[in-house]
Order: C-alpha cells, then structure tokens, then sequence
C-alpha cells in the first residue's frame, strides 16, 4: 500500500474495525488477521490496539474478558447500540463523500 492508500486509511480505519464487530464479538489480534486477509497488510497490531482502547473509552465497544488457553484472558470487545449508532453514521457519511468523489472524477465536479 502506497503512503496515500495509508494516509487515506488511517481516516477510516475506526469505520472498518466498527464494520468488523458488527459481524461477530472479537478479540485484538483476530481484528488484525482479518484486515490483513482483506488486504490492509501493512497495518500494524499496535495500531489496531490503540484504535480499540479509543473506541472502548467513546462507550462504542463492551468489553468481555474471556479465559485464554495461551496466557492471560483476551479482550473481547463487541458493537454496542452506540457504536451501531455511530457505525450508521460513518455509513451514511461515506455514501456522501464517494457519491461526491464520483461525480468529480466523471466530471461532474
């Protein structure tokens, strides 16, 4: 991914995760492989943790911690009624702005 695919990424890499949990409760690292299994491999483990303490202080995510057969408990974290809220929104906000970028790259700008 090229420093403007990162760039534009990071602005909404809060909507991806948000659109992740609202499949299924996760943990941190699953939020990770899942990413880089649909192509955003150079986001880093950190960056994911680091977006989710963020999102969990917002009362976007419940938080569950779940027995670990490999070290301490995993932090599930689940889309609560706010984040689909919020979720709803950055939906609506993105239909906006590329119904916009499409116009301008047809020329209708």
């Amino acid at each position: 991914m090229g420093k403007q695919a990162t760039e534009m990424l990071k602005g909404v890499l809060e909507g991806i995760v948000l659109a992740l949990l609202s499949h299924a409760p996760t943990y941190g690292y699953q939020i990770t492989a899942s990413l880089r299994d649909q192509g955003f491999s150079d986001i880093a483990e950190g960056t994911v943790y680091a977006l989710l303490v963020r999102v969990e202080q917002r009362g976007l995510v419940d938080v569950e911690k779940v027995p670990s057969g490999k070290g301490p408990p995993r932090k599930v974290y689940s889309l609560n009624a706010q984040g689909r809220d919020y979720l709803d929104e950055f939906w609506r906000t993105w239909s906006f702005l590329t119904e916009r970028l499409d116009q301008l790259r047809e020329g209708g700008g």
